[in-house]
């Protein structure tokens, strides 16, 4: 049988068809505005996928904050520099005034350096002398050590004082804590996120509840690797190279650590577990490093908004080779870097900065004992992340200290002498360029 051409004509269009497709027009005709939202919603379905995505991996974070950095890391950083700069011009830090009560805990009765250890007490370091206070006049109770987390024997592991942090912003406080590396570990955590590179990091967030059992103390680490101008070195791998120069927390195998300038103070021995950069020292023989400006943000990180009063932390070695960390509200680099000259540091660097990254957690809990939320607590009552932060999955790195089964003796712990070479302007390159924080 033969077909004509007409057959191969596809049929006529139905009236119920046609019916819809003039109820579209129409609609389309009167709702242009829906119309447009509606093609723009339907193109942008990559955009509302990688966006959910990233949130629902937000863990801990808080949700604007994720929001935030995923807005950041897909070429929005323009808008939040902006948005930024108009929160924070409007949002100043205070000048003058007090702390609130109880910012300063009250006087002790005596110095800690002064307090009598038994003589059968474990090998440690010697509890370290008051800080002398910046702001006059001094309040009381300002720069005073207190215990806080775990003991060993009756010895306390970490002392913690709280003093302002300059002589214009009196009404912040800063918190600064003592750790005893010979009845301490330090540990360096990889997060889900950072250092960025896939792999069975080990340790790797959250805190395990075997590690629980020892842990004092958990606090933030550096940048993102982006951002930090240095590396991550973990499981005898480095996940981003290590920088000649960088500032650099260093974490041996015996569980002692230090901070200094890579290849010149610290270099990779066979004794090296961990090494965690972050932009060049801000600290080096006991002093703030030579031309520290304030204002000045293509070495030690952008601000929010390139602010320089925000929340800031560092971590710092002192002489004998405790650690000396340091927090708060309202700090520039300057004031970050003097803080950490009175806590007796010689060697010191920035760690990560503004509101949502500086935390400081310790545990106050018996031998054995887990730590956990529920016996922990925040250096700074407005820190605002919460004490639960490394006991589930978090995106960031971070550092903890826990009690050793055996103390080792202060000669033992191998940290490299206060006297170490300062390194040369040279060994600051590649920190010149403007650079993200967080």
């Amino acid at each position: 049988m033969q077909h004509s051409v007409l057959d191969s004509r596809p049929p006529p269009t139905s009236r119920v068809e046609l019916r819809r497709r003039s109820r579209r027009r129409r609609w389309l005709r009167r709702h242009p505005k829906s119309a447009i939202a509606l093609l723009v919603f339907v193109a942008l379905t990559p955009v509302w996928w990688s966006l959910g995505s990233t949130l629902a991996s937000a863990n801990t974070l808080p949700l604007p904050v994720a929001f935030v950095e995923w807005v950041r890391d897909n070429g929005g950083g323009g808008f939040v520099r902006w948005a930024e700069n108009v929160w924070y011009t409007h949002n100043p830090p205070p000048r003058g005034g007090r702390p609130a009560k109880g910012a300063i805990p009250a006087p002790t009765s005596a110095p800690a350096a002064s307090r009598p250890v038994a003589a059968s007490a474990p090998a440690h370091l010697p509890a370290p002398s008051s800080i002398v206070p910046i702001a006059s006049p001094p309040l009381p109770g300002e720069g005073q050590w207190h215990p806080v987390g775990r003991t060993v024997d009756g010895v306390p592991t970490m002392y913690e004082a709280f003093l302002r942090p300059d002589a214009i912003h009196t009404s912040l406080v800063a918190g600064v804590v003592w750790m005893d590396p010979a009845l301490l570990r330090t540990t360096l955590y990889a997060g889900a996120q950072t250092p960025g590179v896939p792999g069975a990091w080990s340790p790797k967030a959250p805190i395990s509840p075997s590690a629980a059992t020892t842990l004092t103390a958990a606090f933030n680490a550096g940048f993102r690797m982006s951002a930090s101008e240095g590396g991550f070195y973990l499981d005898g791998r480095a996940a981003v190279p290590l920088r000649q120069g960088g500032a650099s927390l260093v974490i041996y195998a015996n569980g002692a650590a230090t901070v200094g300038a890579w290849g010149s103070q610290v270099t990779m021995t066979p004794n090296v577990v961990a090494v965690r950069q972050n932009l060049s020292l801000l600290v080096n023989n006991g002093a703030p490093v030579p031309g520290l400006n304030a204002n000045d943000t293509t070495v030690w990180g952008a601000t929010l908004g390139n602010q320089v009063y925000v929340w800031r932390s560092g971590i710092g070695v002192t002489a004998d080779g405790a650690l000396v960390y340091v927090g708060g509200p309202g700090l520039n680099i300057t004031s970050l870097a003097n803080l950490l000259v009175r806590a007796g540091a010689v060697r010191g660097m920035e760690l990560d900065i503004n509101t949502d990254w500086v935390n400081f957690f310790s545990f106050q809990a018996a031998p054995g004992v887990a730590a956990t939320p529920a016996n922990g607590s925040a250096l700074l009552s407005d820190m605002v992340r919460p004490v639960s932060r490394y006991f589930g999955p978090t995106n960031r790195d971070f550092v903890t200290m826990s009690v050793r089964h055996a103390p080792l003796s202060p000669a033992s712990l191998g940290l490299v002498p206060a006297t170490a070479t300062t390194p040369s302007t040279s060994s600051r390159s590649g920190a010149g360029s403007k650079r993200r924080a967080g």
